[in-house]
């Protein structure tokens, strides 16, 4: 008997994951997250799915960062009455990043209003941040190898993936047979999380692909790290670090705590001006069998910088003079308090901002990576005279070669392999990659394409 899945989302671009499984009327969609980058990925945000939100019965997350988890409040605004299933961890998460994006798209459309910078009378936000509170509700948290059952014929179960606390990758069983979705995978030699968890043998492979045409470089991201933040203090500048609240920004507040440790970096004030990744910091200690850091290390690097909680405090830094540097969400530069530091300190060549993710085609991150000496922010040209720097060897993505050592380790042997959440190129690059090594038959599929799986 067969199922379909159907992509509509991740598919041609690392944002909006959604991926749909239907079985005799029974409808199972694995990740709901929102489109980021280009406008006209944005814009997919307000299309109406091609099914309708109530005819789906539950909704499975790999992890909760927002090109995952970001659409369940518009979902449940369009009717969705399911349980969204994720592990504890991804649940705790959830309870930060919903609202707070609910927030941010609210405080982005106020802004836009009184400053009377948008084409739309009035803007509106996507959803609110009353919508995502109410939005958790629908959240049941599960372990990880905890087979959850949807009814007789439907099942599913989470396998640990590195990436972020609480990623899983997902094994769901459609009447016998399997179909695994790796979700976003973390490093082999990671020095906070563990690496993901081998896969278990299946009869069909989703992948993600976000590196799927590069490898990490193999330099000590201490070094280059110690080498950016002294340069800058050399020069009595500000370094502003774009980084995503969940995962990065607590990466690079221990690789600051290690080189303070080793006295390779000076004293310097050093903020960390997200409310979100203020809260995370919180689970590092709750989750700690997630990761390999010990309680008295947790303590100690969350200790490690100063807490900007309000609005007016984050205004009063963009008034402070250098050296000082500033970690700030949102990694690709989408929106939130960092924006305002761009805006205040982009300008000025003694300054620097420094990269620390996969940009996405379309944000003001790809812009800077690419050398743009401008970037529009709140309807104004912002120049960029600022040392932009890249660092990109923190990614908490597998690269190629890890996700086929990951592949090759698991000893799996699937039917057919789809190749999603990747920018065309890299896509196309790892399903060429994934024949060779493993002759697989793999495939790219496109934004809203179904597929019968026998």
């Amino acid at each position: 008997m067969s199922f379909e899945l159907q992509f509509l989302g991740g598919a041609g671009t690392v944002t909006g994951s959604k991926y749909l499984i239907t079985f005799k009327g029974k409808k199972l969609l694995v990740d709901c997250g929102l489109f980021q980058g280009v406008k006209s990925l944005r814009l997919k945000n307000w299309d109406d799915l091609p099914v309708k939100a109530s005819e789906i019965d539950a909704v499975i997350l790999t992890h909760a960062h927002i090109d995952h988890s970001g659409y369940i409040p518009r979902l449940i605004n369009k009717g969705f009455r399911g349980k969204v299933y994720c592990t504890h961890a991804t649940k705790d998460l959830c309870k930060i990043l919903l609202p707070d994006a609910g927030y941010l798209q609210e405080e982005e459309a106020e802004y836009l209003n009184k400053n009377k910078k948008t084409k739309h009378k009035p803007a509106l936000p996507l959803f609110t941040y009353k919508d995502a509170v109410n939005s958790l509700e629908y959240f049941v948290g599960a372990d990880f190898e905890e087979v959850q059952k949807i009814d007789n014929t439907l099942s599913f179960k989470f396998k640990y993936a590195g990436h972020i606390l609480g990623a899983a990758s997902v094994i769901v069983n459609v009447s016998g047979r399997t179909i695994g979705f790796s979700g976003d995978l973390g490093r082999q030699n990671d020095r906070i999380l563990y690496a993901p968890e081998k896969m278990e043998n299946v009869n069909y492979l989703v992948t993600e692909s976000t590196y799927g045409n590069r490898k990490h470089r193999e330099t000590d991201v201490l070094d280059d790290l110690a080498e950016a933040v002294n340069q800058t203090y050399k020069k009595n500048g500000v370094m502003v670090i774009p980084a995503f609240a969940v995962g990065r920004a607590q990466s690079l507040m221990y690789y600051l705590w290690l080189l303070r440790q080793q006295n390779r970096i000076p004293h310097m004030p050093m903020y960390l001006n997200s409310p979100m990744a203020t809260n995370v910091n919180d689970l590092l200690l709750k989750y700690k069998d997630l990761h390999k850091l010990s309680s008295a290390e947790c303590f100690e690097i969350c200790n490690l910088v100063k807490y900007v909680r309000t609005s007016e405090e984050s205004i009063k830094i963009n008034e402070r003079h250098g050296p000082m540097l500033i970690i700030s969400a949102s990694g690709m530069l989408g929106g939130g308090r960092v924006l305002h530091h761009v805006k205040a300190f982009g300008p000025d060549p003694k300054n620097t901002i420094l990269l620390t993710g996969f940009q996405a085609a379309g944000t003001r991150g790809e812009a800077l990576e690419s050398g743009a000496k401008e970037v529009k922010i709140h309807g104004e040209y912002v120049p960029i005279l600022a040392d932009v720097k890249i660092l990109d060897n923190v990614s908490a993505h597998a690269d190629y070669q890890e996700i086929i050592t990951w592949l090759s380790l698991s000893k799996i042997h699937p039917q057919r392999v789809f190749i999603t959440h990747g920018e065309s190129s890299a896509a196309d690059d790892l399903r060429r990659r994934l024949n060779e090594t493993f002759g697989w038959e793999c495939y790219v599929p496109e934004y809203a394409e179904k597929v019968v799986l026998e």
